[in-house]
């Protein structure tokens, strides 16, 4: 059995872009949907799995026919998806009475419930959100109930606030995959068998790193003779499913890159203009920037951050350099005036200490007065 599993899609969202991506931005989150499903049909997967927050918020009707017009055009691909906490089924959601087309199957009850696929030995659980937070463990005691050979579940959550999972509990529940969602940063809890997708694309400035989804397959090793509990067998049988094979695919069209820019006194904004323009020339032109500037600058120097961040792909940019100061030529001059003594109650502080970056906050105020 084929699947593909993607979560956190976040269709309806604009995500932070900077003034070269931000009106087109919304719409690569459809077009990255759009090649997902293009991946199902090429490769006949059997089932594409949706692990909640396929829209940002409260999907309008003319999103979900569209975006069931998507999934009808798959031959031979069964879509399953459950709510999030952010398309949470509220009372007024469109959700609640949308006729979906044949090949959709969604799961959208408070509590756990399946579907069965018998011509795929497979059936696949799941539950929604109807409210923005779930404080409650509900998967914890949920346990695969043996009505097919594979059995996968679907869950969107596994922090305080949005259905806290005991990944012990979890991973013993008889499933053979765990798709999740909720967790943006894609990674396994448990290798080939509980794993978040991440989001499809990153839509906040902190979603750093490729994104993507999971491409698997579960297949059966024969059959295996049943015992009771005493080793007696039974006379009945049973299909084992082999281990499954995942593997995770970036497919993202664009990252949040934060790159730190080294900063030394002999710079200047220009140079530094320079070397952020070569870094994003190495990361690539088609990602979405956050930089940090680091290091030692010239005390006369001041980095215009706003102009630096003005610029094409870059969404900020914060200095965090500290003025290379002279302290003992300061104090030789500075004496007997109030610089001097600031500096004199000092005096003994180690570079990198507290102490010396109050020591330079200090000058800073003093010296541009």
């Amino acid at each position: 059995m084929k699947f593909i599993h993607i979560a956190d899609v976040h269709l309806g969202a604009e995500p932070d872009a900077g003034p070269l991506y931000s009106e087109k931005r919304p719409r690569e989150l459809w077009e990255t949907l759009e090649h997902v499903v293009e991946v199902c049909e090429a490769e006949r997967t059997d089932l594409l799995l949706i692990a909640g927050d396929l829209f940002h918020r409260q999907p309008l009707l003319r999103e979900l026919k569209e975006v069931d017009a998507l999934f009808s055009g798959l031959s031979h691909t069964k879509v399953v998806l459950i709510a999030g906490n952010h398309d949470y089924i509220r009372q007024d959601s469109y959700y609640r009475t949308f006729e979906w087309s044949g090949n959709v199957f969604p799961l959208f009850g408070r509590t756990p419930e399946y579907i069965d696929f018998p011509e795929l030995h497979t059936a696949v659980y799941g539950l929604s959100y109807h409210s923005r937070e779930i404080r409650e463990p509900l998967y914890d005691q949920l346990r695969a109930a043996g009505v097919e050979p594979i059995e996968i579940l679907l869950a969107h959550g596994g922090d305080e606030k949005h259905i806290p999972i005991d990944w012990n509990e979890v991973s013993d529940a008889g499933f053979s995959y765990v798709a999740l969602g909720h967790i943006h940063k894609p990674q396994a809890v448990r290798k080939n068998r509980v794993i978040y997708s991440g989001a499809l694309e990153p839509v906040d400035r902190n979603d750093t790193g490729p994104h993507g989804y999971i491409r698997g397959e579960i297949t059966e090793r024969g059959e295996i003779t049943e015992q009771n509990q005493n080793g007696i067998k039974s006379g009945r049988k049973s299909r084992m499913q082999g281990e499954p094979a995942v593997q995770w695919i970036p497919c993202a069209l664009r990252e949040y890159v934060h790159a730190e820019v080294s900063v030394n006194a002999e710079d200047t904004e220009i140079s530094i203009k320079k070397e952020i323009d070569k870094l994003i020339s190495e990361y690539g032109n088609e990602n979405i920037y956050k930089m940090i500037l680091k290091g030692k600058r010239d005390p006369d120097i001041i980095f215009d951050t706003e102009y630096l961040a003005g610029r094409g792909n870059i969404l900020e940019v914060l200095d965090r350099t500290e003025p290379d100061y002279d302290i003992d030529a300061l104090l030789r001059e500075n004496r007997d005036n109030l610089i001097g003594r600031y500096i004199g109650r000092f005096e003994g502080c180690v570079r990198g200490s507290e102490e010396y970056d109050a020591l330079c906050e200090g000058l800073d105020a003093l010296l541009t007065r």
